[in-house]
């Protein structure tokens, strides 16, 4: 396989695809084409009223950016619930060099000053690429997804990118569809003119911007 760097890994998320290792010990990639693609459409992320009651409450403290290296860790860290993952060290080498560059961005829950829950991604023109993210503490993780929408909908993202649809994603509004729909969504995003808010967004901020977002129990 061709070596993949950064700029690489770029061209190939605007193309539609993206790398993956079959174990975090296999230190082979390969690209991935889903014949169907998992998004969650913006204007339709559903919150949970559990969920907005904790991110009212202010129960962690959310920020971007402050340790990307960390949150990528954690996501490969081997959990009961995910005994296997995909984050292999070329993985968190390459995401870390987009952070470096201003590509990939990670958004973290904490408590107590703890990291307790986060995720990361790739943001290229008016697309999000979601990677991974991880909890060790309840609705940690959801409050990071939550910030993450919120910031995408301030910044004018047009797409966020889940790779797969999951029960859990799907709880949220995510969705699946076609390669071919995918990529024609992709081609109007990557033209959109968008930036990632990576500054402090108070409650009342996340609120405002997802004040469209349907409740749901």
């Amino acid at each position: 396989m061709t070596e993949i760097t950064p700029a690489l890994l770029l061209r190939a998320y605007a193309a539609g695809i993206f790398p993956m290792a079959e174990s975090a010990d296999d230190p082979e990639l390969f690209w991935v084409d889903p014949e169907r693609r998992g998004i969650l459409p913006l204007d339709l992320f559903h919150l949970p009223r559990r969920l907005a009651r904790t991110l009212r409450a202010g129960h962690f403290e959310v920020a971007c950016d402050i340790d990307f290296a960390g949150v990528v860790e954690r996501c490969a860290e081997p959990t009961p619930d995910r005994p296997k993952t995909w984050i292999n060290d070329e993985i968190a080498a390459l995401y870390s060099a987009l952070h470096r560059q201003g590509f990939a961005h990670s958004v973290e829950s904490r408590r107590g000053g703890a990291l307790v829950g986060g995720l990361y991604g790739v943001a290229l023109g008016g697309a999000f690429f979601g990677e991974s993210m991880f909890s060790r503490a309840t609705d940690a993780s959801n409050v990071a997804l939550a910030h993450l929408v919120a910031r995408l909908k301030i910044g004018g993202f047009e797409l966020l990118d889940t790779q797969f649809l999951t029960t859990h994603l799907a709880r949220f509004g995510a969705v699946e569809i076609t390669r071919a729909a995918y990529r024609r969504r992709l081609d109007r995003a990557l033209a959109a003119d968008a930036y990632f808010p990576v500054g402090p967004l108070d409650g009342a901020a996340v609120s405002s911007a997802l004040q469209s977002s349907t409740l749901r129990s």
